[in-house]
């Protein structure tokens, strides 16, 4: 059942030789890298204002600091767009700022820059999901209440289609991101042929639910600070976030996947660009007040279009797009995670196709990541963005400090001009990064802050077993010979049934120089009555009895096991135990687990191996068996069985 509804959900596996076939060309690579960065356009405005204008004391101070906030952003997206599309030709294996810091850096600096990363897209899963259900709450106020719910049911479907695939996901999420992008130019278009016409018009105060009236009853005069026009722009900098995805996802695209990517990287600049610097200008025209329950977008869309069928398709696209923004972060989360984890700084699991040639196991990781966050916060995007905006400039500042330092050791064609941006972007990225540390620390920016650092320390700690584990299992010539290994097998017996008959079969096979059968003995009573029970049944096989008058088994068979170590010299010691295995996995509640137990103990003991021989069981089948056997006169009673664990290999 279970393999029949992962198919249903999931799809047919896919062969690893169709992986070439899975690649996505530049259409689909768009929305699928870049519906992030796209998506911040909705809402990077109305946090501007919220901090501005709801922080300050005048709605028109904050208006009045929305263009030249959003004209600094602009020429800070244009040079690190173009650092990294001089990443994606020095690096087209992908993996980005974590690739390019640990080239160029060293280890220390390239594992922050995964902490970072890391930490970004979760973030951005759960940004982007609660912006797209705040947008889906601006058409629908009533559902309000079930924000949370709705935010964990669209991060379990994205989730699901992300595991069906790239492609297949690409080619679902494409329609909504060009549908957007679609509607803003319109609403930038019409605006624009308004405003010249005389015709846009500002926003009425008293027709926008939830705004801070308190803070915005005074029109003019207020004190704007610069910690309040920092924060602002740090708040207006998250529209850069999402930046940095195709470089990680470089090995996705079609062949030749360097000149795609780089191709993708521009248009998604030239894209995000114009539509956060236009939204900016729009909104200092028509004056969007900061809401609880409207957005800023959401407003000028009304306010432009008017409450008719384009508003509707704006706020219906803007939702998508929000939404769907977080599959971003479901194609570069398990493509950096299986950097990561080659590199020996996470577990190997995060290494393995899934069934559909997709890092199954990275996107499992961020959705119940961003589950979480989205139930700590109570999904409100308010709340989550103070968090986002330091693991993005961390990152960046690292790639652009990574790439000086490339371009200066291969001095490549027009590295000085390489050196010029990239050093620009180090000091702008950095500046940014100490901007949003500072002016947002108690906002939440400390979570980050505070959580990078255990977050490396498990990185080295995980680096530093798998490298413990290659020395101790490392060979040389010297090493790499035949040696005798003298065997000593000891099968583990409880009552006399198939299944023993069946492991002594075994352990007869192995040829062991000693060969010993062992039962673990409640009381005396017990122990005369399997010794009879061996005789009568004609063991040929010697039978050894260890005394357990408190009942306990583990202890009592590894106690023996460590006599017989120092009775006998050898270098093996096989334990052999009898198991049988229900043909129903609800009838293992039945059952004491007993030989589960036993393995889990002796699995960690140096020169023993545990070997379980499993016999299986049917109900009809073993009612007839118990039928003959009373025939037949060989009854063991009630009375001994009642010494016996229930799944045969105990005492």
């Amino acid at each position: 059942m279970a393999s029949t509804v992962k198919r249903i959900l999931v799809g047919k596996p896919i062969a690893s030789a169709d992986l070439e076939h899975q690649r996505i060309r530049k259409l689909i690579a768009l929305p699928v890298f870049s519906s992030d960065a796209i998506s911040s356009t909705a809402y990077a405005t109305g946090e501007i204002l919220a901090v501005t204008a709801v922080g300050g004391s005048s709605l028109a101070l904050g208006l009045s600091k929305l263009v030249p906030i959003a004209a600094v952003v602009a020429v800070l997206l244009v040079i690190v767009v173009i650092s990294y599309r001089q990443t994606i030709f020095a690096y087209p294996s992908g993996g980005g700022s974590y690739i390019v810091s640990r080239e160029n850096l060293g280890e220390y600096p390239s594992i922050l820059a995964a902490a970072s990363l890391l930490i970004d897209y979760i973030l951005t899963v759960a940004v982007s999901i609660s912006a797209g259900v705040e947008a889906i709450i601006s058409i629908n106020q009533n559902l309000a209440n079930e924000r949370v719910l709705i935010c964990l049911g669209l991060i379990a479907l994205i989730t699901l289609a992300n595991l069906r695939g790239l492609r297949e996901s690409g080619g679902l999420f494409a329609p909504p991101t060009y549908l957007y992008i679609v509607m803003v130019v319109l609403l930038l278009g019409v605006a624009a042929w308004k405003g010249m016409h005389g015709n846009l018009g500002h926003i009425d105060y008293a027709s926008t639910a939830g705004f801070r009236e308190d803070h915005l009853e005074r029109e003019i005069g207020g004190n704007l600070t610069l910690f309040l026009l920092l924060k602002g722009f740090s708040s207006g900098a998250v529209a850069l976030s999402g930046v940095e995805a195709i470089s990680n996802g470089v090995p996705a695209f079609k062949k030749n996947e360097s000149k795609n990517a780089a191709a993708t990287m521009t248009w998604m600049g030239i894209i995000l660009g114009t539509l956060f610097f236009g939204t900016a200008v729009l909104a200092h025209h028509v004056r969007p007040v900061p809401s609880s329950t409207k957005t800023a977008i959401a407003q000028m869309g009304e306010q432009v279009f008017g409450r008719g069928v384009l508003f509707f398709i704006l706020q219906i696209s803007t939702a998508a797009i929000l939404t769907l923004a977080a599959n971003t972060a479901y194609a570069d989360f398990p493509r950096l995670a299986q950097l990561i984890a080659r590199d020996g700084y996470l577990p190997r699991q995060f290494k393995n196709f899934g069934d559909r040639l997709v890092f199954s196991n990275g996107i499992i990781v961020l959705a119940a990541a961003s589950s979480a966050l989205i139930i700590i916060f109570g999904g409100v995007t308010t709340a989550l963005i103070p968090l986002y905006a330091v693991g993005v400039f961390t990152a960046f500042t690292l790639s652009q400090a990574g790439m000086v330092r490339h371009h200066l050791k291969l001095r490549e064609k027009n590295w000085q001009f390489g050196v010029g941006v990239n050093a620009t972007g180090t000091v702008a990225t950095f500046g940014v990064t100490l901007i949003v540390a500072i002016s947002k620390f108690t906002s939440g920016a400390w979570v980050p802050i505070v959580l990078i650092p255990p977050i490396m320390y498990v990185f080295i700690r995980i680096k530093k077993h798998y490298t413990r584990v290659s020395t101790s299992l490392a060979v040389t010539p010297e090493i790499v010979r035949k040696q005798a290994v003298e065997l000593t097998t000891v099968v583990l017996v409880g009552r006399i049934h198939k299944g023993v008959l069946r492991a002594v079969e075994y352990a007869k096979s192995l040829r062991s120089q000693h060969l010993v059968a062992l039962y673990v003995a409640n009381d005396e009573a017990a122990a005369r009555e399997m010794e009879r029970q061996w005789e009568e049944f004609g063991m040929d096989i010697p039978l050894e009895i260890v005394s357990s008058p408190y009942r306990e088994l583990v202890e009592p068979v590894l106690k023996y096991i460590e006599d017989l170590d120092s009775r006998w010299e050898h270098d093996t010691i096989t334990v052999v135990i009898p198991e049988f295995v229900v043909t129903r996995w609800y009838q293992q509640a039945l059952h004491n687990q007993t030989a589960l137990r036993l393995k889990g103990a002796l699995l960690f003991r140096e020169g023993i191996v545990v070997t379980s021989v499993p016999y299986l069981t049917d109900g009809d089948e073993a009612l007839e068996h118990a039928q003959r056997v009373r025939e037949s006169g060989m009854v063991i009673h009630a009375d001994n069985e009642a010494h016996q664990s229930t799944d045969g290999h105990g005492h």
